[in-house]
């Protein structure tokens, strides 16, 4: 499923939250001893999502997983062949300077770019970790979550209510599976009914859409009518009970998480925000999560495994 919340047999192991670690990175690490790394990973994100625009939201996601958990790349995400072909360039370009945790971040921006979103400036200098672990998947926000359990895994690994609704914004693109849908849609905690929080209007597209023992693998957009732009629609598609992952539409039944996404649409007497501007700060911060620099770590020479 293409989604921040999915994905939970990722190879991971847990990340501690390093307050330093922001002041370790920066922009433009590698100007000197690989100055055309961000040039690579650009033409390469831009060269892959022109192929298929779902590697974009693919690429959104691998961050997500990597910044809650540190681990070998997720296989199973849409995109990772992207970071492979990059780094296959920088070994060439530059030799065992440039991280899969770098790429990675680099990547992230890229691909928000390649779908409308603005650029921003990636800090850099992070190091790969030596160690990959099958455990504590447990700590990956699921579709199934309350917003109360999303903001403590949130807050859990550094990040606030206002990080945990922009970030959840990059719904914006994507799809998902009907499987993680459809209990939604036909019996909701074994009720026999669908889930009352969806709108009786957009109910029965969702039922058309995934229907009722049908393919659970047949994939629908995470923001409906505007799947494949970075808009703020999906927040809109939220404030009308249009959200489609059930951790999606939580967010309007929480006072603080609605205030956020009410921001977002640009609700009168609310001070305005802007998902462009707040999504990259939020990305910064978030993957300066538990990062590793100087001599911790290593540079991997393939992105799948340690040296």
């Amino acid at each position: 499923m293409d989604s921040f919340l999915n994905q939970l047999s990722v190879l991971v192991l847990l990340l501690l939250v390093t307050p330093s670690a922001l002041a370790q990175t920066k922009v433009g690490f590698y100007s000197t001893s690989c100055p055309k790394a961000e040039t690579i990973v650009s033409d390469t994100v831009k060269k892959h999502v022109k192929a298929n625009t779902a590697v974009a939201p693919g690429l959104l996601r691998m961050i997500f997983h990597d910044c809650f958990k540190t681990a070998t790349p997720n296989l199973l995400l849409r995109g990772y062949d992207v970071i492979e072909d990059a780094k296959t360039q920088l070994e060439a370009a530059c030799p065992g300077v440039v991280s899969c945790s770098d790429i990675l971040a680099l990547a992230g921006r890229d691909s928000t770019v390649a779908v409308g979103g603005l650029t921003y400036k990636v800090p850099t200098g992070r190091r790969d970790g030596r160690v990959s672990l099958a455990s504590d998947t447990a700590n990956l926000p699921s579709f199934r979550d309350s917003v109360d359990v999303q903001k403590k895994k949130f807050s859990d690994v550094g990040l606030s209510a206002q990080d945990l609704v922009t970030l959840v914004g990059g719904h914006t693109i994507g799809t998902v599976a009907c499987q993680f849908v459809s209990y939604r849609l036909y019996n909701f905690t074994s009720s026999g009914g669908p889930d009352p929080t969806i709108d009786s209007t957009f109910l029965s597209t969702l039922q058309s859409l995934c229907p009722q023992g049908g393919d659970g693998n047949k994939r629908i957009a995470l923001d409906y009518g505007s799947g494949n732009n970075f808009d703020n629609s999906f927040f809109k598609n939220v404030q009308n009970n249009r959200g489609i992952l059930e951790s999606d539409q939580s967010l309007w039944q929480d006072s603080t998480t609605q205030n956020y996404v009410k921001r977002y649409i640009g609700i009168r007497g609310l001070a305005g925000l802007t998902l462009n501007v707040e999504f990259a700060k939020a990305m910064i911060k978030m993957t300066n999560i538990g990062v590793k620099t100087g001599t911790d770590g290593e540079i991997r020479k393939v992105c799948s495994k340690i040296n």
